[in-house]
């Protein structure tokens, strides 16, 4: 019954969020939304600011992100599969206002900018760790920092996929042109931390030739 209630209030408090902003949403106002008595919501959430962090810490919560598998032994193969597990999340529903309102608000809220830091990447960032360190383990690449590996990937993504839609609400992309992105930023991340034996260019191949 609590998570039931919780998930309810959530839903309600993101639905009041976005229409009024945080100022005008009142903690009575998405009790009511919500059909829980106020006592119910204050048990969940005592404060307003609360309640924001929870919504928006939802929101980056990709639904099924628990079981996300990247294939082991192709690096470049993971991270197109992790890539584009990111880019479905950035493609969520209100996930442009959720992140505006988090822009607006972490300013007034330090706790909010802290807890929201990883905000849409949260899922897909501990599975992309995850496989960076198996990688690393099974020799298929050298990460000396996965946090600035995923963060170089993931925002290689981003710059492209989602953020001018922030600014540019009519900003769309084909389905090619967001593979191509994911595509690209796996094979950059591949060139920079791969381990796989490249073959030297062909110019260098001619000069081997005739040394020998």
């Amino acid at each position: 019954m609590a998570a039931t209630n919780r998930a309810t209030i959530l839903e309600a408090a993101t639905e009041l969020f976005l229409e009024l902003g945080f100022d005008r949403t009142s903690l009575a106002q998405v009790a009511a939304r919500a059909g829980v008595s106020k006592a119910t919501l204050f048990k969940q959430f005592p404060t307003k600011a609360e309640l924001f962090t929870a919504m928006v810490l939802r929101a980056g919560e990709a639904h099924g992100s628990e079981s996300l598998q990247a294939p082991a032994g192709d690096f470049r193969s993971g991270l197109v599969v992790l890539g584009t597990a990111y880019v479905e999340l950035l493609s969520r529903p209100r996930m442009a206002e959720l992140i505006r309102a988090v822009i607006t608000e972490s300013s007034r809220f330090p706790e909010l900018r802290e807890q929201t830091f990883d905000f849409g990447t949260l899922p897909v960032l501990r599975a992309l760790r995850q496989f960076l360190e198996a990688a690393n383990e099974r020799g298929d690449a050298q990460v000396d920092d996965l946090d600035v590996a995923s963060a170089q990937f993931l925002g290689m993504i981003a710059t492209v996929v989602f953020w001018p839609r922030l600014v540019h609400g009519n900003w769309s992309l084909t389905d090619d042109e967001t593979s191509r992105t994911v595509d690209e930023a796996a094979r950059t991340i591949t060139a920079r931390y791969g381990t796989s034996i490249r073959r030297p260019a062909r110019g260098a191949d001619r000069v081997n030739e005739r040394a020998r």
